[in-house]
């Protein structure tokens, strides 16, 4: 995700809020201030036990500063929600990358996406329970506060409200929510991996279909479209990543390997160009004093001036900071390291040794393959 920057670090994890959630944040404040979405809220945090919160007794600098008080609050939910997710997921040796806030909620992401029911399953549900433990809390601090601390009171019940919305809204089993993973995880009891992503993925399509519909003809609203414009790309992309990896099930990455042609970080640009196109490869690598350095791709080459040719090195072209796989690790392993790296080719290695390129064509290469295989 574009657009993040990173606020703190907790258990050695990244803060990172994206700029659609600063841009949001204001407005948010600014809604839960105003007189009628106040009385709303009010209404709801009545719901509560011992409650009786009159916004129309507020003053206007009141209001302004319940508004940013939850904004802020509700941001630091969100936080200690997807914290759940992490704490749980360290207990089973599963790091967590970084934490992105934005715009429709939190991200966790895991190092790895855990394929034993049970793991996923309490992962998942860490984050919904961490809500209600904070709401559990925001309701003692509203029932146990003076009467007159009605700013504060205030805070307390709307946070309380929506730490329960957020643990309910989030068990929808629309995958990829929690709601979603909690649902492959008990369907992975009794049938394979990839069969349980497919029918939650499937069901996760079905309810970003019914968001977009509510979101359009009941009520609109924006924010419930780019959910479920969030939710069906997801459960699409999680369900062919699943399909990726059982194709490419048993191979490594010396088996996706190909035969890249090689060029000398000394020879010339236009040497390069004769190499990409009389091998129709993309890419080619890059060698000095016979040991491979990087890479130089034909995009690299379609953005040098054509002047330049003659005079630009393949060395000073070629992209040397690159992911590097063990030949014997798993090709659906580099892959995802790949895919996350945002890399378009990878240096493979064998007893510390460069010994080729593997590039995204490679492994597309592979997996058509395998598909027409599997279609006969």
């Amino acid at each position: 995700m574009k657009g993040n920057y990173t606020l703190f670090s907790i258990w050695g994890i990244p803060i990172r809020i994206n700029v659609s959630l600063l841009v949001f944040l204001p407005i948010l404040a600014w809604l839960v201030g105003t007189g009628e979405q106040l009385a709303a809220y009010g209404s709801l945090i009545n719901l509560l036990p011992t409650a009786n919160v009159d916004p129309g007794v507020l003053a206007d600098t009141e209001r302004w500063l319940i508004g940013a008080s939850a904004a802020l609050g509700l941001f630091t939910s969100v936080t200690v929600h997807e914290l759940g997710h992490a704490w749980v997921a360290m207990r089973y040796d599963i790091g967590t990358e970084s934490i992105t806030l934005w715009i429709l909620g939190g991200l966790a992401s895991l190092s790895e996406i855990p394929r034993q029911w049970d793991r996923e399953f309490y992962i998942a549900v860490a984050g919904p329970v961490s809500s209600l433990f904070l709401a559990a809390l925001c309701v003692g601090a509203f029932v146990v506060l003076p009467a007159e601390l009605t700013v504060v009171s205030f805070v307390m019940g709307f946070l309380a409200v929506m730490n329960i919305v957020l643990a309910v809204f989030n068990m929808i089993p629309a995958f990829p929510m929690d709601g979603g993973r909690v649902l492959r995880a008990l369907l992975g009891r009794n049938r394979s991996y990839a069969s349980a992503t497919r029918i939650a993925a499937r069901v996760g399509r079905g309810f970003a279909l019914l968001f977009a519909i509510v979101g359009v003809v009941v009520v609109f609203s924006p924010v419930l479209l780019l959910l479920a414009l969030f939710i069906y790309v997801a459960a699409t992309r999680e369900s062919r990543s699943v399909v990726v990896g059982e194709r490419l099930s048993g191979l490594s990455v010396a088996d996706i390997l190909s035969e890249s042609p090689t060029v000398d970080a000394d020879d010339s640009a236009a040497a390069v160009f004769d190499r990409v196109v009389g091998a129709h490869r993309t890419d080619v690598a890059v060698a000095e004093n016979g040991r491979i350095i990087g890479v130089v791709t034909g995009e690299q080459l379609q953005e040098l001036p054509f002047e330049e040719f003659e005079t630009t090195t393949a060395g000073a072209l070629a992209t040397t900071d690159l992911p590097r796989f063990d030949a014997r690790s798993s090709a659906a392993d580099a892959l995802t390291g790949l895919t996350r790296s945002r890399a378009d080719a990878a240096l493979v290695e064998r007893d510390g040794s460069t010994v080729g390129v593997v590039s995204r064509n490679d492994f597309s290469t592979v997996l058509e393959s395998r598909r027409e295989t599997s279609a006969l």
